[in-house]
């Protein structure tokens, strides 16, 4: 049986002759290279693409290099310049880049990348002293509102702003999520803003040393909020998710997505999807996230166009 397969790049042409040797026996697979850009080493970015990479390597002989980033508008910006492969991305960043509005109107429209799955919901948390008690309560206090342009400052932002808040009425730091836990464990600020998915190691670390709360976005703000931005979606943080946390917090979030820049080929994301939902209940084992990994989920909320080879795996599902 022939089967006439067109291959983009020495990435994909590596790819393919990987899976005949897995399938039908073949000889010295040539090196791969694919490179993921995720965020900081104390955010779930790092812990997944870590993942992702170690079941890459293990299971298919292909290394990764995890790149370690300022999260998702840096790493739009290195799968814009071709610095990264696959790239962890929040759909309201995505959202900005594809049509070059807001934090990329200066760089203009970047339609040469796509997705390739929705992972799990990236939660907007507020993380406070356990004296404060509401969103209102952070004026006047110093607050980190995540690195400057990044996806947690705008997420940051548009909190404040259903509050009726700007940073006038903070007093604004400029910290990355490491940075900003740290600085919350010194006593440098009262509170920070962290997008990502529930639990975070690091918060739960905070939670655990009895200093940290989180709160809540009202029903009407969160409902301000969706209206004007409808990438959010109201999220409920359960009670217990953090040591220490006896109630529940509802807030809002947004979608953890993986992007494929234009160059990456289609069977090359096809096996990387599979390989994913594969191995879904192994990465979970040590990332919590990864459970929550479905099919429907997966293409639900999604601002961009579907990479080819991920259309492909979904659609023979």
């Amino acid at each position: 049986m022939k089967k006439n397969i067109v291959i983009q790049g020495a990435l994909a042409a590596a790819i393919i002759l990987l899976i005949c040797y897995q399938f039908f026996g073949g000889a010295n697979i040539p090196p791969v290279k694919i490179r993921i850009a995720t965020g900081g080493s104390s955010g779930v970015y790092f812990a997944y693409g870590n993942a992702i990479a170690e079941t890459l390597e293990r299971r298919m002989n292909v290394p990764v290099t995890v790149i370690q980033s300022g999260g998702s508008v840096e790493n739009i910006r290195l799968l814009r310049e071709g610095r990264a492969e696959i790239a962890f991305v929040q759909n309201d960043i995505m959202t900005y880049a594809y049509n070059g509005t807001n934090i990329f109107s200066a760089e203009g429209e970047f339609k040469d990348f796509s997705a390739v799955a929705g992972l799990y919901p990236e939660t907007c948390q507020i993380v406070a002293r356990r004296e404060i008690d509401g969103i209102l309560d952070l004026r006047g206090r110093r607050v980190s509102v995540g690195d400057e342009g990044s996806g947690t400052e705008l997420n940051a932002l548009q909190i404040l702003g259903a509050y009726g808040m700007t940073y006038s009425d903070i007093d604004v730091d400029h910290l990355s999520f490491g940075a900003s836990v740290t600085a919350f464990r010194e006593g440098r600020i009262d509170a920070f803003f962290c997008t990502a998915g529930v639990p975070t190691p690091a918060i739960s670390q905070l939670a655990a040393e009895g200093e940290a709360r989180i709160l809540s976005v009202g029903d009407a703000h969160a409902r301000s909020l969706i209206s004007q931005y409808p990438f959010y979606s109201q999220q409920v943080i359960p009670s217990g998710a953090y040591p220490g946390m006896g109630e529940e917090a509802s807030t809002v979030a947004v979608k953890a997505t993986l992007a494929a820049g234009g160059k990456l080929d289609g069977q090359v994301v096809y096996e990387i999807v599979k390989l994913l939902f594969d191995s879904r209940d192994e990465i979970a084992k040590t990332l919590p996230q990864a459970g929550g990994l479905n099919r429907d989920a997966a293409i639900d909320g999604i601002p961009i166009p579907m990479h080819p080879g991920a259309e492909r795996y979904f659609f023979e599902r």
